[in-house]
């Protein structure tokens, strides 16, 4: 699978990411931090990695930065792009099979290389659920920024 990843800031969790994915046997496709001449900030980084899952260059990726929220805002603003903010196993396990996400947001502070290993397990193991309920919500977020400015009553029915 090819899987872009992006952080702000060149640390040690960072690296291990793309070691982790490559030892997988996954194509890593490095941005921000992570590859010379890029812009480092963690939105700019985020949105790269994301855009790429957007236009299908890749299928998924892992977008870093210190807390892991702003790469996981950034990320989102981009159409068809679901990232998720996740600090163990259990979350990105449920946010692969009830939220269909595709990009995994990480905290650098706070992801050890064991937790790591177990949400990236998890994360993988995990498909989307084909669940009706779990189909509806999905494609009610994704069309929630379409309707911007309809009144909610009108979104919802």
């Amino acid at each position: 699978m090819r899987i872009a990843v992006s952080s702000d800031m060149d640390e040690p969790v960072a690296r291990l990411v793309v070691d982790e994915l490559r030892h997988r046997g996954h194509t890593v496709l490095a941005f921000g931090a992570l590859r010379a001449g890029d812009r480092k900030d963690w939105a700019w980084s985020a949105e790269a990695a994301a855009r790429e899952v957007a236009a299908g260059r890749t299928e998924q990726a892992v977008v870093c930065c210190w807390t892991g929220t702003g790469a996981a805002i950034a990320a989102n603003k981009v159409p068809g792009v679901r990232a998720a903010l996740c600090g163990d196993a259990y979350t990105a396990r449920g946010a692969r099979r009830w939220n269909d996400a595709n990009v995994l947001a990480l905290s650098l502070r706070l992801t050890s290389a064991a937790l790591l290993s177990e949400m990236l397990d998890a994360w993988f193991d995990a498909a989307a659920s084909g669940d009706a309920e779990v189909l509806a919500n999905i494609e009610h977020v994704d069309s929630i920024g379409v309707h911007a400015g309809a009144p909610v009553e009108e979104r919802v029915r």
